[in-house]
């Protein structure tokens, strides 16, 4: 009898998470109120930073976040192939310029001790993606932002839950991080994302652009100064937020109960590249990619995989290989440890409601492919 499908990733919830979401549908507010504020102080507390703003998705976190740092047409921000669109999308959005910098092939995060190199007199920020929850070496990185007077922009959209060197991500010395809470993620709100900042200014500034950048008057009135966004996250969204936040902690730790399991499991399998998990961070642990030394095989063990119900996946296709940005001044652009990387990953299923049986099928496919 064939094994049920296994997705690569899959949300969890459960009755509190409906009751929740059912208490604001039936209150006064659907859209941004009252609850809406609570999340935003719930994950500042979490993330030990002074500011939080909610936002409609990771993407327009970024965005704000790109905004109410300055970065601005023609600025040019140093950032990892290796990420969802979104990331580079939101800088093209402003008309800034994103530089690629070459990942780590241990982390596959950007590689901090090329990113000195690609510094010019148009670099304003480097923008770091914490890649699969793993956090980036951000106190090397850091050093390199204050020596040239550079804005740190943290995507943690992977990394909610992730601590570096015993800080969590969230309250490290960058200008602002954002998170993402699509239904893959560490928590889930269906869409959503947040900026977290220790910077008032960034944060009254991105409250404003939120709000098509309208604020009320002492008289209560709408007054417009700056061209703005429906960016806002509802009451609905939060309150799925706040009840998911509780079990954070206890999502963390099956994650890595998981990959765990997939290390007893694969340990002895020399055809495969297990991640390597940055030394001085804890992970969220958001996907788990292994690589396959034998690159010309993939195509068939991805094929074998999936006819035995295994989802896999492919995080990420490199940014500078999309043929948007081939048309748009990338089309030359290849970076060695990218390509490497790129040819030969595969993501396998990662999320917490997979029991250990779940990872000895998959992992027993594995082994038999090869």
């Amino acid at each position: 009898m064939p094994h049920a499908y296994i997705p690569y990733a899959r949300q969890s919830i459960d009755k509190k998470d409906i009751q929740a979401t059912s208490s604001v549908l039936s209150s006064d507010w659907l859209t941004q109120g009252p609850t809406v504020l609570k999340f935003e102080q719930a994950i500042a507390k979490y993330c030990r930073s002074k500011y939080a703003v909610s936002t409609s998705s990771g993407t327009s976190a970024l965005h704000l976040a790109y905004l109410a740092s300055g970065i601005k047409k023609g600025d040019e921000v140093i950032t990892t192939p290796n990420t969802f669109v979104a990331t580079t999308n939101m800088l093209l959005v402003i008309g800034a310029k994103p530089v690629f910098c070459d990942i780590r092939l241990d982390t596959y995060n950007i590689d901090e001790s090329k990113i000195e190199k690609l510094i010019t007199k148009k670099t304003v920020a480097i923008s770091v993606v914490h890649f699969a929850g793993n956090p980036a070496e951000m106190d090397k990185i850091i050093k390199i932002a204050k020596k040239y007077k550079l804005k740190v922009i943290e995507d943690a959209s992977h990394a909610l839950g992730a601590s570096y060197r015993k800080k969590r991500i969230g309250s490290l010395e960058s200008e602002a991080t954002i998170f993402s809470f699509h239904p893959v993620k560490s928590i889930a709100t269906g869409e959503g994302g947040i900026i977290v900042t220790n910077n008032k200014k960034y944060y009254e500034k991105m409250l404003l652009l939120r709000n098509h950048g309208i604020y009320k008057d002492k008289k209560g009135a709408n007054v417009m100064t700056e061209l703005g966004y429906n960016y806002r996250m509802t009451d609905i969204q939060a309150s799925l937020g706040i009840s998911q936040l509780k079990k954070l902690t206890k999502f963390i730790k099956k994650r890595e109960q998981i990959v765990d399991w997939y290390k007893q499991e694969l340990k002895d399998c020399d055809t495969i590249v297990l991640p390597t998990e940055n030394k001085d961070s804890k992970s969220a642990n958001h996907i788990y990619v292994i690589r396959i030394k034998n690159r010309n095989r993939r195509d068939k063990f991805v094929s074998f995989l999936k006819k035995n119900n295994i989802g896999v996946n492919f995080h990420y296709p490199s940014v500078y290989s999309h043929p948007y940005y081939r048309k748009n001044g990338y089309r030359k652009t290849k970076l060695s440890n990218e390509e490497k990387y790129n040819k030969t990953c595969i993501t396998l299923p990662l999320f917490v409601g997979l029991q250990k049986k779940d990872i000895h099928y998959i992992s027993s496919t594995i082994k038999s492919f090869f």
